[in-house]
């Protein structure tokens, strides 16, 4: 893959809510596009806040679209949370959005604290449910409200703080990562990168040419002419692998220098041994964790069957996840 030379600038103003509303059992809903423009894929959270009311733990649900335009928080009482409430609240949110014409396919979360609990009250609503860090609007969401909402709340205390994000990874990880099926390993592997304009509107990387993959939301403050490390995986099996990845909600691909192994995670905990990495792949993956690191963990995964394919089955644009 070549690196192309383009360069654009992007300026994103703030949008208030179209549509606001309050439901039955006090959860706010804001929807800052129409019902029909807005993201089928949602993102959901059940968990404890930094706030104290009462004595207790202030405890919450959020929603919102993978495209960030809805919005939807309900507290919960700390002696009432359980899949009965969690699911209430899911539905409620479902319910209001679809009276605008909006709809909900998918929902993803990441917590895994939580995932009995949101197992069961998941299960008796329509939707696919998928267990993933892949959940990028959703962590920028509660990072914002760490940082901008809770502090403001009576009750606060900064040391129940969570400290959720998005950036690089732990430095201690003692997980082994899970060797991939021999039917599933590429055959070769690249390290490239591409001006961060290709991934912006505009830009030659969309929705439209990323065969099974999906691109995460680009954070605001990166400059469109920086680049985007990336890893291609090439293969003639490169449409079956592609399938098999977005099957596993990948959402990273870290370069374990230590350990010189490149590694995909996925899921909410699950990592996948991609390849191991010799004395010269060594030194391309301490560059691609350093780009990573100038473009806030930001980069991507191709998967097409040679170099000279046009039309890869897979692009991931992702974001490394951190969840303390």
């Amino acid at each position: 893959m070549s690196s192309l030379t383009m360069s654009t600038s992007s300026t994103r103003m703030p949008r208030m809510p179209l549509y606001a509303t309050v439901d039955k059992e006090g959860g706010i809903i804001e929807m800052k596009c129409q019902g029909s423009e807005l993201s089928t894929a949602w993102e959901l959270d059940v968990y404890s806040r930094p706030v104290l009311v009462d004595g207790k733990k202030l405890w919450e649900v959020l929603l919102t679209s993978s495209d960030s335009n809805m919005r939807f928080v309900r507290t919960l009482p700390s002696n009432a949370v359980n899949s009965k409430a969690v699911r209430d609240a899911v539905e409620s949110c479902i319910e209001e959005v679809g009276e605008r014409g909006g709809d909900c396919k998918e929902i993803r979360f990441f917590r895994g604290q939580m995932f009995n609990m949101i197992n069961i009250a998941m299960s008796a609503v329509d939707v696919v449910t998928k267990p993933s860090r892949a959940t990028y609007s959703l962590l920028a969401w509660i990072s914002e409200r760490e940082s901008d909402v809770y502090p403001k709340m009576d009750g606060y205390k900064e040391s129940m703080s969570e400290g959720v994000g998005l950036g690089g990874g732990s430095f201690l990880d003692i997980r082994t990562p899970i060797k991939l099926p021999d039917a599933l390993r590429g055959e070769k592997y690249a390290f490239v990168s591409l001006p961060l304009s290709e991934f912006m509107e505009g830009g030659g990387v969309n929705s439209e040419n990323i065969g099974v993959g999906r691109l995460c939301p680009v954070q605001e403050g990166l400059p469109a002419d920086g680049f985007v490390e990336g890893v291609v995986v090439m293969t003639k099996r490169a449409k079956a692998l592609a399938t098999w990845m977005a099957g596993t909600e990948v959402c990273g691909i870290i370069c374990d220098l230590r350990k010189r192994q490149m590694v995909m995670e996925a899921d909410i905990s699950t990592q996948y041994l991609v390849a191991k990495l010799d004395d010269s792949q060594r030194k391309e993956g301490v560059a691609f964790e350093e780009g990573k690191e100038r473009m806030g963990g930001l980069h991507f995964l191709c998967v097409q069957e040679d170099e000279n394919d046009e039309e890869p089955k897979g692009v991931w644009l992702l974001r490394n996840v951190e969840v303390k």
